[in-house]
């Protein structure tokens, strides 16, 4: 099966930005619809963002406006921008191959890594 790794976390200030990569191991991505998916302490794993396999985008209504999900083919990663970072983004942010995209929101994998997390102070 696809590995994938998340990388690209960090501490950042509020309003700040953060570019999040899922990159696949010995795959390119381009056949396989992706979503991203973050934790915050304390609270149940949510969808936030799916890119299918023609490269359209979908958005959990909870981002309000602030996330980007593309592909970078070559490189076999997708990325997650996430702009005008606010302390509620707070979370681990995990990647997955959607078995389907129904309703706006990727369907995942049951298989998670490790994520990587994202702290945002005020």
């Amino acid at each position: 099966q696809v590995q994938l790794v998340e990388s690209g976390g960090g501490l950042v200030q509020a309003g700040g930005s953060l570019r999040l990569s899922c990159a696949a191991s010995g795959r390119t991505l381009s056949t396989y619809s992706i979503g991203w998916f973050r934790q915050a302490p304390g609270k149940e794993r949510e969808f936030a963002a799916a890119i299918d396999r023609d490269d359209f985008t979908y958005y959990a209504d909870s981002v309000k406006g602030r996330l980007a999900i593309s592909r970078d083919n070559a490189k076999t990663t997708v990325y997650l921008q996430i702009n005008s970072l606010k302390p509620e983004d707070t979370a681990v942010y995990y990647c997955a191959r959607c078995r389907y995209i129904a309703r706006s929101t990727c369907a995942a994998e049951n298989s998670w890594g490790q994520g990587t997390r994202v702290t945002v102070s005020s």
